[in-house]
């Protein structure tokens, strides 16, 4: 027997992804799965790419997940608090949504509605410290999507004064299934076939996590909903603080990271090349006319952005190397 593994709000989109990982896993045993209006269904009944995974979703409370040495919460944001609070000290828990992301209680009243939960060890290893603080850590707050994908493109840059962290303004794009898998009006195929369209913009609850990772201190985001079903493509641009390099900057910062990829000069990210995988595609220039730094970064948002990165945390927690079950590599076309 392995490390037995349980998922909570298995149901939805990064729910099953990370089933599909655990259940590759080499050194995890999945032994529940759980689901609000889903249990009691099989598994594959719900997912139908994990035809084979003989689970039925029990239902999400904490009785059905306190055998595993390991959990993982993807429930929708404010549902997980409660749930960790009553799970037993002696898991390791990793928790996909927002609850326990940010440490400013001011700025989750101010995106996010409910008490603020907490903050725990916050789950991006590229991080500078990070991967020590993870390791040692019982509970971890993963990352957000397009926190993930604005942060490695953002962060270094910050940390070597190589951009001011006063402005910064991000466009990204992501895929429906950023969304959830619940049914809403605007989510339909008519409705997003053939269509870019903004949303939350001036006001994601993502930007208090980007800021806190980043060090950057204002920051414009705007959000793109996408004609696609996985992905974020997220430009950055800032305004350079000298004459640095920013691709020497980036190439330094990650010359050794598993999953974050510098391409080579004037190769641009695109988000199919990295669907099915953990890693993370970037690539840097300075704007011919304004001078404003421009990072591109490229993620799978249920990967990287998700249920990639949870697991990426949680082979760090139990001493695994962290690319341990998870692909560097993408799926085309």
């Amino acid at each position: 027997m392995g490390i037995r593994v349980a998922v909570a709000g298995a149901s939805g989109y990064a729910g099953g992804e990370l089933l599909r990982l655990l259940a590759g896993h080499p050194e995890f045993d999945l032994v529940a799965a759980t689901a609000h209006s889903q249990a009691g269904q099989p598994v594959a009944a719900v997912h139908p790419q994990l035809t084979g995974l003989d689970l039925v979703f029990g239902s999400t409370e904490p009785a059905a997940l306190a055998d595993a040495d390991l959990i993982f919460l993807a429930l929708p944001h404010g549902q997980s608090a409660a749930l960790a609070a009553a799970l037993p000290d002696s898991a390791l828990v990793v928790d996909l949504g927002a609850d326990h992301r940010l440490r400013d209680a001011d700025a989750w009243t101010r995106y996010y509605s409910g008490p603020h939960a907490g903050a725990w060890t916050y789950g991006l290893p590229e991080l500078p410290g990070a991967r020590g603080a993870i390791a040692s850590a019982r509970r971890v707050a993963n990352t957000g999507c397009y926190a993930v994908a604005t942060t490695l493109a953002l962060a270094p840059l910050v940390a070597a004064g190589a951009v001011r962290p006063d402005d910064v303004v991000v466009v990204a794009a992501s895929g429906t299934s950023g969304a959830g898998r619940a049914a809403k009006a605007h989510l339909l195929g008519s409705e997003v076939m053939g269509d870019l369209t903004p949303y939350k913009v001036g006001a994601h609850q993502h930007v208090p996590e980007i800021k806190q990772a980043t060090g950057a201190t204002g920051l414009s985001f705007t959000p793109v909903l996408a004609p696609m079903p996985r992905g974020i493509l997220a430009t950055v641009t800032a305004v350079p603080a000298g004459d640095t390099d920013p691709r020497a900057v980036l190439a330094a910062a990650y010359a050794d990271e598993p999953f974050v990829h510098l391409l080579p000069a004037g190769v641009w990210p695109h988000t199919a090349a990295t669907a099915g995988s953990n890693s993370c595609h970037l690539q840097a220039t300075v704007d011919v006319d304004s001078g404003r730094v421009i990072v591109v970064g490229a993620i799978d948002n249920l990967g990287k952005g998700a249920a990639g990165q949870a697991v990426q945390n949680a082979n760090l927690m139990v001493g695994l190397p962290e690319s341990t079950g998870l692909s560097v590599h993408g799926v085309a076309p």
